[in-house]
């Protein structure tokens, strides 16, 4: 454990450096936000955010080569990880591109699928699918392409949909990365295999990029990731988890708990992305619905993702935020805990976050508009 805090610290303390050399070649290139209808920013804000947390998440790897517990691991733990990571500099490069010139939405689809396709062919990539009270389901190559390759894309969609306010996505994958390395240690520790993992260390590196990254993001913002960094960070979770259900393909999976628990861990390998990240699935499934029902194409940008309606209920753009970090953390240690450890007490305290979650959320802002003060016309 200490190894991997060591790497998150190195991750993190790099991102924030570099985060001023990014802002500054960002201004030098002209890769700057300009204000927009859609936007809730007021002024200009420099890009290559993504450019930070790329050079956070390399310093952590490279620190994990020089530590001995983890330099001793099995050869693939930094095989898998250097394919992510070269896989990130694919995408982030796509992404640089756009914040530069803004490539069309075909454009970044298909450098997202080269990413992706990049990844599988280097063997991260799932193998095959375990179901409760059944063998495990051995993938053919197509199959185990086509549902590799839409994991990772839809990941990095959904996370470049919910970057719309200052931290939002940098803080979501931030706690996806946490909850799913807290999953993968303690999986790997029940089961009695190494610690040395793959997904554990890539979201130790992912977690630290966040980390650094967020005083210059968070409100008020002084650089954006832009594409460079939403679909960097979404390629490396999914990733992490690809590499997960390699690692624990031929293993037969123990919760250290009941029965139901265990069957919520041999699916969860596959769940949890979708757990974590299922505030802003919902965020891009619901837009996809909204503007195809008005004649648009699925990528057109509009003004009514989630932490939009949030602003317009009263929320000020910090608090927005926070509330969508609770629904992600709420969901996403929520299902670690439940798979991990299914006791009453864990019932309990998950539906007192939730209760919480949802005051802050409805009840708090009428509340606080209640309370206002009626000003005179």
């Amino acid at each position: 454990m200490r190894e991997y805090l060591l790497v998150f610290l190195m991750a993190a303390v790099v991102s924030y450096l570099l985060c001023v050399v990014a802002r500054e070649l960002a201004m030098r290139t002209g890769a700057v936000a300009q204000v927009r209808d859609r936007d809730v920013h007021a002024i200009p804000i420099p890009y290559f955010g993504g450019v930070a947390m790329l050079g956070g998440l390399g310093a952590g790897f490279l620190l994990a080569h020089h530590l001995p517990f983890l330099r001793l691991s099995q050869p693939t733990v930094f095989h898998d990880a250097g394919v992510v990571l070269t896989g990130g500099a694919i995408i982030c490069a796509v992404g640089v591109l756009d914040d530069l010139i803004e490539l069309d939405a075909l454009t970044k689809l298909a450098g997202q699928i080269v990413a992706a396709a990049y990844l599988v062919l280097n063997g991260v990539q799932l193998y095959s699918l375990r179901v409760p009270g059944r063998d495990q389901i051995v993938l053919d190559s197509s199959q185990a392409v086509i549902l590799s390759i839409l994991l990772i894309v839809g990941t990095v969609n959904a996370i470049n949909f919910v970057d719309g306010l200052d931290g939002l996505a940098s803080g979501m994958v931030c706690i996806g990365a946490f909850a799913f390395f807290a999953f993968s240690y303690r999986l790997a520790e029940t089961n009695n295999q190494t610690l040395a993992i793959t997904a554990a260390l890539l979201c130790a590196c992912l977690a630290g990029a966040c980390v650094g990254f967020l005083p210059h993001n968070f409100y008020p913002a002084r650089i954006f990731m832009g594409d460079s960094g939403s679909m960097l960070l979404g390629l490396v979770l999914s990733g992490s988890t690809l590499t997960l259900t390699g690692q624990f393909a031929g293993v037969q999976l123990n919760s250290g708990s009941d029965q139901g628990s265990t069957t919520l861990v041999i699916l969860l390998p596959i769940l949890l992305p979708l757990a974590i990240l299922v505030v802003p699935f919902v965020d891009l499934l619901l837009a996809v619905v909204r503007r195809t029902r008005r004649g648009q194409m699925f990528y057109q940008p509009d003004k009514e993702h989630l932490h939009h309606r949030l602003l317009e209920f009263g929320h000020s753009q910090r608090k927005a935020v926070l509330i969508m970090w609770l629904w992600a953390s709420l969901i996403g240690f929520g299902a670690v805990l439940i798979s991990l450890y299914t006791r009453p007490l864990t019932v309990v305290a998950l539906g007192i976050w939730a209760a919480l979650t949802l005051v802050l959320t409805f009840v708090v802002p009428r509340l606080e508009r209640a309370s206002a003060p009626v000003r005179d016309a």
